[in-house]
């Protein structure tokens, strides 16, 4: 079920999708003694990560990881863990543990297996995942008909993660599974923009997922979705 909480505004929406993150993790906490939180990179979330870095909870029982990262060094600007390192961990939430996805040395191709075991080690199980989209109704890095998609939209897909090179982006990227993030107890898409909002309403009006992957999240009957955006 897609559950849609529209706001008029951007900081109406970070703040309640902050709240909402942060009540899931403070239950998980609560009931398990730590948390497992992934996010996305892009531009979109990053005044979201100011907001959760501010607020203070048991950051130090919070395990942080990403959706998917573009394979380029850490230090990279156009690099997910940078933006998180710089943006999320820091104030309170410097306390949370960052496990990343990029491995030195290695392709994405050939460092594939090793991040499904490190998700699998370290990032499970997935207590919250908040997803982003692209104008083209990307999610992840899972890009419209890409050769490796229908893999990485497979439902019984036992790996966690996938190498995926886009056509339509720079950087191959290493991505989670639809069966990975489908798993999330607590499943968010944070999007903000008009452009942005006519891509959503088009995805939810129809179901070719190879051409909006999105919509492989949006018409599932697995796991509900709260979308948030303005």
């Amino acid at each position: 079920m897609v559950n849609r909480h529209l706001f008029t505004h951007s900081d109406e929406l970070l703040s309640a999708l902050c709240t909402a993150i942060v009540a899931n993790l403070e239950e998980t906490i609560s009931k398990k003694g730590s948390a497992v939180l992934l996010v996305s990179g892009g531009s979109t979330p990053k005044p979201l990560f100011k907001r959760l870095s501010e607020t203070p909870i048991a950051w130090e029982n919070v395990r942080i990881g990403l959706c998917d990262e573009r394979w380029v060094s850490p230090e990279h600007i156009d690099s997910n863990e940078k933006s998180v390192r710089e943006l999320l961990l820091r104030a309170y939430a410097s306390k949370a543990r960052f496990i990343g996805l990029y491995c030195s040395g290695m392709s994405a191709d050939e460092a594939q297996d090793v991040c499904s075991k490190r998700v699998k080690s370290e990032l499970w199980s997935i207590d919250v995942c908040v997803l982003g989209m692209g104008d083209d109704g990307h999610t992840a890095s899972l890009f419209p008909h890409n050769p490796k998609l229908l893999e990485g939209l497979e439902e019984k897909n036992e790996n966690l993660c996938i190498a995926i090179t886009p056509e339509t982006a720079p950087h191959p990227r290493m991505s989670l599974t639809f069966s990975a993030i489908i798993s999330a107890e607590n499943l968010y898409l944070h999007f903000e923009g008009e452009k942005k909002r006519l891509v959503f309403n088009e995805a939810l009006h129809g179901d070719d997922t190879e051409a909006m992957p999105i919509r492989a999240f949006l018409h599932q009957e697995i796991k509900d979705i709260e979308v948030y955006y303005a």
